[in-house]
């Protein structure tokens, strides 16, 4: 077994930009830990690909984090995690911590009535690993769950706030507010660069779940069980790579994550 240092970065992948909304979470919480993010955007969507090829990339994509020496991998992307968890889990030597059992954990601890939505990518629906996490976790909950492929498209082009958005959004959502549900998890780390228009449809009443955070404190508990923390006091380094075209990738990662995005590495296969 390889032994990680506390000085290793943590790793971090997507099949796009969604997974910023983790790695922003993360920097806040842990800001002098290093970051090798990984954003397989010339691959992009997962959402529709089948179990098997969504499997492949990710266990690439993890050898690839991997080779860059980290000591940690975050799977930020739940049509991954749903395909290649438990092989990645018995595959590699680094801790690994992903974000649908941190959303389901955070979605109990939310809803009043027991009734909670979900909504994800066609590939999360049909793996069922939310219902699972949830009958293992909340059994006495119901989980109603609604695929919404558009709304990463939307994401990845930049379009947060137009019409045909906002009509995707009352199509998509309009079966959770009749099915009374009173917490919706954001099982897509794409959503939550939606959650604007997701909270205009839905209501303020309906609490928006969104993985991120509880991923991030996942990751802080996960370093220091394994004695991980980086206890320097200098700020972390963060490094980009994408597998497509940089500059899109450039441009929206830098009005999502904010200044701490900034050269982007094209790395093909």
């Amino acid at each position: 077994m390889v032994v990680a240092e506390p000085s290793q970065p943590i790793g971090m992948f997507d099949s796009g930009l969604g997974g910023l909304t983790v790695a922003r979470a993360v920097i806040d919480l842990l800001p002098h830990e290093d970051l090798v993010y990984f954003g397989d955007t010339g691959r992009f969507p997962y959402g529709p690909r089948p179990p098997d090829e969504v499997r492949h990339f990710a266990l690439e994509i993890a050898d690839l984090l991997v080779d860059e020496g980290v000591k940690l991998i975050v799977v930020a992307c739940n049509s991954a995690e749903s395909a290649a968890f438990y092989r990645a889990q018995r595959h590699y030597d680094v801790p690994i911590v992903t974000v649908i059992e941190p959303g389901v954990k955070a979605a109990l601890g939310a809803t009043h009535n027991g009734r909670v939505g979900l909504i994800a990518t066609e590939a999360t629906v049909k793996s069922r690993a939310y219902d699972s996490a949830m009958r293992q976790l909340g059994p006495n909950v119901d989980l109603i769950s609604q695929a919404c492929p558009k709304f990463v498209d939307f994401v990845e082009r930049g379009d947060t706030t137009s019409d045909a958005l906002l009509a995707t959004a009352e199509d998509y959502l309009g079966p959770l507010k009749d099915a009374g549900i009173d917490t919706l998890i954001l099982g897509c780390t794409h959503y939550p660069l939606l959650s604007g228009v997701i909270r205009y449809v839905m209501g303020d009443e309906v609490v928006l779940v969104s993985s991120a955070e509880a991923t991030a404190n996942e990751v802080y508990a996960t370093l220091l069980r394994e004695d991980l923390l980086n206890r320097s006091d200098e700020p972390g380094a963060h490094k980009f790579i994408s597998s497509g075209e940089e500059g899109l990738f450039s441009e929206l990662g830098r009005r999502f994550l904010g200044p701490e995005f900034q050269t982007v590495e094209k790395r093909g296969w």
